[in-house]
């Protein structure tokens, strides 16, 4: 295990996330499965690959994988407590627990996130603890009456594991989650090992970066609306900026690049929440989530959340004349009718919406932050008594009343979008400690 110090912080990451690294930083295009550095003295550690060796792409593993393999110390013999929920798999879909028990680990409590042990809750919908009735663990919720693990739920607990697999997105809560385990963790002089998983939308930074006086539970670190990082990364970042002092060890990914989406890796996808039900719903989701804080849907209660807006008074056509198409590249966009069924959010119940469906054509070139503002613009332009964006709830989303306040004054989008880059440009170097990817 191998410690270093970053701005007075104590940061310990385990031996295997370095050995990633260096052999990932040593050739980058050709990514391999690392030698165990168990076995080989950092000196030993290769910087060049035989051709040989890298004919055939080594299959992605996430660290479920990786903690059994090479890093099971870190649990073997400990009681531990899983914080995870149905997405939480190997690479063939086999859940932690499962492979937990059969490597003969000491589980003795399960903690589930927003929607549950089992992905079924609605957003925001309180999550009661309960008995897990295959394994007779406990399941305590943190979103339910508490948002963190007490004392008496951490009792008899040495090493929280985490598998959460984030959708890539400052608006998810999985990594405030996190946070609270992480703070529970250092108070009580617990370890936590987070098993690390990629990010399903890969690499890209876009967005607006928070402003910290508008962080919540949906907003955790000032960070951007896409933020290129993996949980596991997310975490160390955390505990630096956030003064956590946690015993954190993450377990990376094996033969991932960060420009490498989920659809590349062969890895399974799983609903990390009702309505983010494909790949394509998480690569819209930066953008379009912040139509929840406006009078419009985002599809809630239809088979296309977050692929789609709209409202009864939407002049879908007269919004779309207003888009620069040829300015917004690796999207198409399509006037639709919907009908939201019990929808979560309340929007239009059994009401038919006249919507704008959108439909990613090239997920490299496609900024659904960007495409957001174009069309906050051009419905505020179109409708600018209807779209009402609701300050308390916007800004949450938002991360400030900047974005609000610019768009209800008229100002050009793409030039709001270029007031971004500066402090776009500042956090990439900021969290530049903490990547573990090439």
């Amino acid at each position: 295990m191998t410690t270093s110090t970053h701005g007075g912080l104590m940061v310990k990451v385990s031996v295997i996330a370095l050995a990633l690294l260096s052999v990932a930083c040593a050739k980058a295009s050709s990514p391999v499965s690392p030698p165990n550095p168990e076995r080989l003295p950092p000196s030993a550690v290769p910087t060049a690959v035989p051709p040989a060796a890298v004919s055939t792409p080594a299959p992605v593993l996430p660290g479920i994988e990786g903690i059994l393999s090479d890093s099971v110390r870190l649990i073997q013999g400990r009681a531990v407590g899983l914080v995870s929920n149905q997405s939480g798999v190997d690479g063939s879909g086999v859940s932690d627990v499962e492979r937990l028990l059969h490597a003969k680990i000491r589980l003795v409590a399960l903690f589930s996130p927003e929607h549950g042990f089992r992905g079924t809750a609605g957003p925001g919908q309180v999550v009661s603890t309960t008995v897990d009735s295959a394994t007779g663990l406990p399941i305590y919720s943190l979103y339910g009456r508490t948002y963190a693990p007490t004392d008496s739920m951490l009792a008899g607990i040495d090493v929280l594991v985490v598998d959460l697999p984030d959708v890539g997105a400052r608006y998810f809560t999985w990594l405030s989650t996190t946070i609270e385990v992480m703070r529970a963790s250092a108070r009580l002089g617990k370890t936590v090992v987070v098993l690390d998983r990629p990010n399903p939308i890969g690499g890209a930074v876009q967005g607006n970066v928070l402003e910290w006086s508008h962080h919540s539970f949906v907003g955790a670190l000032a960070m951007p609306m896409r933020h290129g990082l993996t949980l596991g990364e997310l975490a160390r970042l955390a505990n630096l900026d956030l003064g956590l002092g946690a015993d954190l060890h993450v377990i990376p990914v094996r033969n991932w690049r960060r420009d490498v989406t989920l659809e590349s890796t062969g890895l399974p996808f799983l609903r990390p929440s009702p309505n983010l039900k494909d790949l394509e719903s998480l690569f819209h989701y930066p953008g379009t989530c912040l139509f929840e804080g406006t009078a419009l849907s985002v599809g809630r209660g239809t088979e296309f959340p977050y692929h789609q807006i709209g409202a009864p008074w939407l002049d879908a056509q007269a919004v779309l004349a207003q888009l620069p198409l040829d300015r917004l590249p690796g999207v198409r966009f399509e006037s639709v009718q919907f009908t939201p069924e019990q929808p979560a959010d309340g929007k239009f119940p059994g009401v038919q919406v006249r919507g704008i469906r959108l439909t990613m054509t090239d997920s490299r070139l496609y900024d659904p932050t960007l495409t957001a503002v174009v069309l906050l613009a051009a419905i505020h332009r179109v409708h600018p008594d209807s779209l009402r964006m609701v300050p308390a709830q916007f800004d949450r989303l938002a991360g400030g009343s900047s974005l609000r306040e610019a768009l209800v004054s008229g100002k050009d989008p793409y030039a709001i979008v270029a007031g971004w880059q500066s402090d776009l440009t500042t956090w990439t170097r900021h969290r530049q400690p903490v990547l573990l990817y090439p």
